[in-house]
């Protein structure tokens, strides 16, 4: 049996945000993990294609919110962050969380007066490993 490790999680408290945003949006959504700056280092979220995933970001994963038939048949969110910020990340496991308060201004849940947050684990020696066969891409 071949083990996978994921990169990337979510708390059943952002699916539900995620889900609820996606349907006041009517689109489908994704997420790009900032590097600092503005930001802070907060998980920004955005309409897919409304952001524009550049060559030198790297595809996280894939968050799996369920299906809306109406707007989003597969109900994936894929995360990206910048491959200069992944150096220093890349030894993490991230989980999308969801906090009351103000986050970013660009993310789209700022006017839900909740906010996304990131927590976050170093993968373990057996986690590592396995991700050394698999490289982020």
């Amino acid at each position: 049996m071949n083990a996978r490790v994921e990169r990337i999680a979510m708390t059943p408290k952002a699916a539900e945000l995620l889900r609820s945003l996606r349907a006041t949006h009517g689109k489908p959504l994704m997420f790009h993990q900032s590097g600092g700056c503005c930001d802070g280092s907060a998980p920004m979220c955005f309409t897919q294609g409304f952001y524009i995933v550049g060559p030198t970001d790297v595809h996280l994963g894939d968050l799996d919110i369920g299906p809306d038939p109406d707007i989003d048949p597969e109900g994936i969110v894929p995360v990206h962050i910048s491959r200069e910020q992944f150096n220093y990340w890349s030894h993490t496991h991230i989980t999308i969380d969801v906090v009351p308060g103000r986050g970013a201004g660009f993310s789209i849940e700022g006017p839900t007066g909740m906010r996304f947050m990131i927590r976050s684990r170093i993968f373990t020696e057996e986690e590592t490993a396995l991700l050394a066969a698999e490289p982020a891409r």
